[in-house]
């Protein structure tokens, strides 16, 4: 059995170690090469052709951002950041520039929170097996162009709410979906990505920044409306509930034995025992299985599901396994979902290409 090659590639000596020791728990995976800058990175990577590279943002020589630029270029290869919680608005520049995921470094090292990273690394380097480089090639020169703009002329009441779930590689495919929709887009959005607490924030914000709608992190009690895109906090749950005449998140601590944090199918779930017919899911890219029993429930309900196809998930694990489940009336490359979702927003619409 071929064993997954890494190249680490962090200042800290500390760092490298602890990485190389956790991946060194894993039969299946072989750590080929250690470097403290970006430019020994560039040789090494040459000259070892590694399967995956983890990699600091801070070095110095060569950041981790002009490491990136070079290496999709040159030899593109599965990158995840090992990054500490300060640089939480960095991470997203660098998932942008091709990076596909990335682990939380603890504040203080040595300390049992680092220790705990072990498992999350692991399962990640693993799922490199899943990934496909040239979909996410595909996905970053679709970020390069620009943008194109669809707007709405006139409103309609098919869906009132869009529930989206995404994984491994879901960050650039979000941003694709959030910067394709007009301002006056007529329904609410609620998006649960896996991802770490401390990050949501900064990943909300930098949304917000380059999206023609309110994107922010969910907190409890706030309401979805419409053109407010609502992402949950990473390490919680984000349901729907009604109170009142609103309707209203729910932010959740999660279970011990949740697998899937935060839960598509949870999210999924609320939102349809509300609003039936008229929520809408969509599955992108991404690990596992989670957002099958959610699509399911929805579809069931006569509203609207939408999978990502696998000619450009990054990772087709989830999409894949809600479409051999029945529950997506529709498969779509990510540049297609936008226009779609325009279309069942709204009653008539046009392509501004301008």
């Amino acid at each position: 059995m071929h064993k997954i090659r890494v190249l680490i590639v962090d200042d800290s000596a500390y760092s490298r170690q602890a990485i190389k020791k956790m991946l060194g728990t894993d039969h299946n995976i072989e750590v080929v090469g250690i470097s403290s800058d970006g430019v020994d990175a560039m040789t090494k990577t040459i000259k070892l052709r590694p399967d995956l590279i983890t990699l600091d943002l801070e070095m110095p020589k060569m950041d981790g951002f002009s490491f990136l630029r070079w290496l999709m270029k040159k030899r593109p290869t599965p990158v995840i950041i090992v990054s500490s919680y300060s640089d939480s608005k960095t991470v997203f520049k660098a998932l942008e520039l091709g990076a596909v995921d990335f682990i939380a470094k603890p504040p203080k090292m040595p300390s049992k929170e680092f220790h705990n990273m072990e498992k999350d690394l692991v399962s990640k380097v693993k799922g490199v097996k899943k990934l496909r480089i040239d979909k996410l090639s595909k996905t970053l020169e679709f970020l390069e162009k620009e943008t194109q703009k669809i707007t709405l002329v006139k409103p309609g009441h098919n869906i009132e709410v869009v529930t989206i779930g995404s994984s491994t590689g879901g960050p650039a495919a979000l941003k694709i979906i959030l910067t394709s929709l007009p301002s006056d887009f007529p329904a609410g959005i609620v998006v649960s990505q896996h991802m770490p607490r401390g990050f949501t924030d900064s990943f909300a914000e930098r949304l917000d920044s380059v999206s023609n709608l309110n994107v922010r992190e969910a907190k409890d009690g706030d309401e979805v409306e419409r053109g407010r895109v609502l992402i949950c906090p990473g390490g919680f749950h984000v349901l729907l509930r009604e109170k009142g005449e609103r309707i209203v998140t729910s932010i959740k601590e999660p279970g011990n034995t949740d697998k899937y944090v935060p839960s598509i199918d949870m999210m999924m779930s609320s939102a349809v025992e509300i609003f039936g017919p008229k929520a809408m899911g969509i599955v992108l890219t991404g690990m596992g299985s989670d957002g099958i029993e959610g699509m399911l429930k929805i579809k069931k309900a006569g509203g609207y599901t939408i999978a990502e196809s696998e000619d450009t998930a990054t990772v087709f694990g989830m999409p894949s396994e809600v479409i051999k489940a029945g529950a997506a009336k529709k498969i779509l490359p990510i540049s297609e979902i936008p226009a779609e979702i325009i279309r069942l927003v709204s009653e008539v619409n046009q392509v501004d290409e301008s």
